[in-house]
This record gives C-alpha cells, structure tokens and sequence, in this order.
C-alpha cells in the first residue's frame, strides 16, 4: 500500500486536476452562482450525454495525461466517446483478488481512510462533518453500526472506475437516496457538507465473513450514474458496477467486532493521511468464526 498526504498536497494533482477551477467556483460570489446551475439534475444530465458522445473522444489524451493514468494496465482499444473510456475494462490479472478466506480486500482503487463509528457519530471528513444517519436516512439501520467502522474509499481521476463485492454473499434491493451534484474536491468540502447533499445509492450486503455491512456508492459533480449491476448473490472479487465519469466515492460500514483494519491504515488517517489501494488489495480481516 502507498501513502498519500492530501494534508501536505503532494501529488495533489491526482485529486482533482481542476483545483484551481473549483476554488474559484466555491470561493467566489459568480463561481457559487455557477455552481447551483451546475448542480441541477438536469445539466448532470446533459453532461453525461455530451461525454457519451463521438466528439468527447477528443478530450481523452489531455485527461490520461493530466491524471497521470497508467494506461499499460489497460487493453490498447479506440474508444467510442470520453465515457467509454472512462469505463474502460482493466486487463486480465491486473487486479489480482487476495484469497485468505477472512481477508477484507479493497472493492476498488482509491485513496483510503477508515474511522471508529461513536455513538453520538461525529465523523470528519476533508473539513466537513458527516454522520451515518444522515449517510443512510435512516436513524434505526444507522444505530445498528454504533462503535463500528467507516471505511472510505476516495476514487480520483486516475483510479480505475470499477469496483467489486468485499465478500460471498447475498445483498438487500438497492435504496436510491435523490440529492444534488456537489464535487468531492476538498476545496469544496469548506463550503457545503459534500456527503449529505450527493445522490447516492446503498445496499445492506449479508457477508460470509463480516456479518451485515452497508455498502454505500456516492456520485459527485457530473457523474450521471453509479451503474450499480443487479446480482442478488454474489462471489469475493466479482464485479459490483462502475462510475461514469467524475471523482466519486464508496463507503463501507461495519458492525462492531465483525472486523479488523489494517494497523497502518487506522495509523495514517488518525495523521489525517490516505493510503492509496488497490481493487482487490487486502486491506483488513474478519473478526467472526
């Protein structure tokens, strides 16, 4: 696992290569105009169909570049519109799956923090401050993850857009939570509490070895969907869907004593440090016989 300091800005660029341009829509009286058009379901929209078009293609080579993406880790392909490569498939082998049976892997590549859950539930988040029950709107489920653990996976622009099931098991029907589009830059996280106002979707997974955890996808500013697939049962490592374009998010929510963290992870994000990971990494392990 590699350590990221988003705190002290290095490789700050993999973040978000617009900082400059978000500080100015949220630190601006014209710029926070801007954003509440922005912000309407309706451009999202509009957006996705522009990105999915023949034209965008033109816009990919700037982005690989920008966002220093690894392209060996992908088949050499032309691509159809910026959306199809941004959904792009890895190769075969790339995203090995950790197999110790009571391994908690990574669902995808991301920037990593994990947080004890309290029972008055004040988690900080880049600035902002968020809790579970605001998370779910759903004040009974939310107490059911009392002294657990929120694991946030942070996907930036270079991160592959794919993500997976953690475990075996079986899952609830999705619950789509409406919002408005806010981008998950940090920049922005000053002005408007981020999670609580994002679309957002997430399921109740009934895992073989971690008990009931919540599986929660978040989309940012610009990404038309979560393309969340519809298996009811499932194997470790097998695919759970993918984001369309746009730094997004995944939260995983466990119940107290079903898991053990990564000492280093737990480390660095008490110093207010990301660990970077990778689909299928191990980042942690079971705690249930």
């Amino acid at each position: 696992m590699e350590i990221y300091d988003r705190k002290l800005k290095k490789t700050v660029d993999e973040v978000d290569v617009n900082a400059n341009t978000t500080k100015k829509l949220y630190d601006t009286f014209w710029g926070r105009v801007l954003v509440k058009i922005l912000k309407r379901p309706f451009v999202t929209k509009f957006v996705g169909f522009v990105l999915s078009r023949r034209i965008s293609r033109v816009i990919v080579k700037t982005f690989i570049k920008k966002s220093k993406i690894d392209m060996s880790d992908y088949p050499e392909r032309k691509y159809k519109s910026f959306n199809d490569f941004f959904t792009r498939e890895i190769k075969e082998g790339r995203r090995p799956i950790s197999e110790g049976k009571k391994d908690l892997i990574a669902p995808c590549d991301s920037l990593l923090t994990a947080y004890k859950i309290s029972s008055d539930l004040t988690v900080e988040i880049k600035s902002s401050y968020y809790t579970v029950p605001e998370l779910l709107k759903d004040e009974k489920l939310a107490k059911e993850y009392n002294n657990g653990y929120l694991m946030l996976f942070f996907l930036t622009p270079r991160d592959y857009h794919h993500y997976c099931y953690f475990d075996n098991g079986t899952r609830d029907e999705y619950k789509k939570i409406k919002g408005v589009f806010h981008t998950l830059n940090p920049l922005a996280c000053k002005k408007v509490k981020v999670y609580a106002e994002n679309t957002r979707e997430y399921t109740v997974i009934h895992s073989e070895n971690f008990g009931d955890v919540v599986s929660i996808e978040v989309g940012a500013l610009l990404v038309g969907k979560m393309r969340n697939n519809s298996k009811k049962e499932f194997k470790k490592g097998e695919e759970k869907g993918y984001f369309e374009y746009g730094a997004s998010s995944i939260v995983l929510l466990f119940k107290e004593g079903t898991v053990e963290i990564d000492k280093d992870i737990l480390t660095q994000t008490a110093k207010d440090i990301e660990t970077r990971v990778k689909y299928g990494e191990k980042v942690g392990k079971s705690l249930l016989k």
